[in-house]
């Protein structure tokens, strides 16, 4: 049996199109949005009418009738050009809208996925938490109901898309009650931006990801209705570890695409740059280079989509998802910081792309589990623990 790991004619299609969008649309704008840290509208609204953050959702809800290989294959593309806009899609898509997608009533898919779909909304995830970090069961906010509501108090941060213009929802992990042996039942509610009592801070002052909306939440007696309870009450721990399986493998995907860019440049950048009256590429400590780095984002690639795979087939993926982001994440750090090294000091210049990956690159290997949590995960799945 020969394994065949060319893409079907469709989405090799789209991978062409995201491509050309990366380095037409992209690429001569966004060092302009990632030096002022602002956030890429008119790019983003491109994105949308393209039907980017529709790509995994079926038709009947706005979709593309696609799935997550599909979107990999268009974060990947993007992060090869720039990781902020890979990160404004991928937190769209996965955390943003397929909580509702997954958990949601048919009354929320049809109210919210519509817009969400079109990237004329964006919705984040509201999960992590000033003292938990790593430890996503430490929830310290609290959802009580009161005379048909549920009353929100507590805080959020690190939250991707929570604060854009266009931002129309946030979806709250909250303790709602106790078990009886006195552990936390988690729910997740859906709170609509605007709400009274929800405060979304001022953007983060952050290393990379410039061009990307990363906010802390807080809610002070914040009151939404019974009905957006988003799934089973006491169930939200349980989505949220789902949310976060299929997310890893978008991460890694973006990490791969994002290795991959710095192959791009770096490429480029030793057949042009002169030194000793030749091409640095001639050389063969730089060939070596670019072979590792090269391997590096190939494997990475096979990882994450055989990843996708067992995902899109409905089989078990957690370990698959797991291993693809540690490894993806980490050489992602170590493409970007071999590229770096190419360009030498040209390569700590904000204006050549490769500065702007080595910034990006580190945050792949803390967001959406640590490198330590996937070891974890992945011992787990082996029997160890």
């Amino acid at each position: 049996m020969s394994l065949d790991h060319r893409l079907p004619d469709e989405l090799e299609e789209l991978r062409r199109t995201v491509e050309a969008f990366a380095h037409d649309v992209v690429a001569p704008k966004i060092g302009e949005y990632y030096e002022q840290h602002a956030f890429p509208y008119e790019i983003v609204q491109e994105m949308g009418r393209m039907g980017l953050f529709g790509l995994p959702f079926p038709e009947e809800y706005g979709g593309m009738g696609g799935d997550y290989l599909a979107l990999g294959i268009a974060l990947e593309e993007l992060a090869r050009v720039d990781s902020s806009v890979a990160i404004t899609l991928e937190a769209g898509v996965s955390l943003g809208a397929m909580p509702v997608y997954h958990f949601g009533t048919e009354e929320q898919k049809r109210e919210w996925l519509p817009k969400l779909c079109s990237g004329e909304m964006l919705g984040a995830f509201g999960l992590t938490e000033p003292d938990g970090g790593s430890d996503a069961g430490a929830t310290r906010t609290t959802a009580v109901r009161d005379d048909g509501d549920w009353v929100i108090n507590g805080s959020k941060c690190f939250i991707t898309n929570s604060g854009t213009d266009i931002t129309g929802l946030v979806t709250v992990t909250a303790v709602t009650g106790r078990k009886d042996d006195g552990s936390p039942l988690i729910s997740s509610i859906i709170v609509p931006s605007g709400t009274p009592g929800f405060t979304v801070g001022a953007p983060y002052s952050k290393v990379g990801w410039n061009a990307s909306d990363t906010r802390e939440l807080s809610f002070s007696d914040v009151r939404v209705p019974a009905a957006n309870l988003l799934g089973e009450e006491g169930r939200g721990y349980a989505q949220f570890l789902r949310i976060l399986d299929e997310g890893r493998i978008a991460i890694a995907a973006l990490a791969t695409g994002l290795a991959q860019g710095c192959v791009d440049e770096s490429v480029r950048y030793a057949k042009e740059r002169q030194a000793f009256g030749r091409a640095i590429g001639s050389n063969q400590a730089i060939q070596f280079k670019l072979a590792d780095m090269e391997m590096r984002a190939h494997t990475s690639r096979l990882s994450w989509r055989h990843a996708a795979s067992k995902l899109v087939h409905g089989e078990p993926f957690k370990k698959e998802a797991a291993l693809a982001k540690l490894y993806s994440s980490e050489i992602a750090v170590d493409n970007a910081r071999e590229a770096t090294q190419i360009h030498g000091g040209y390569g700590f210049m904000n204006e050549y792309p490769v500065a702007r990956m080595w910034r990006d690159a580190k945050i792949l290997e803390i967001g959406e589990g640590t490198s330590e949590v996937q070891r974890m995960l992945i011992a787990r799945e082996l029997g160890v623990v």
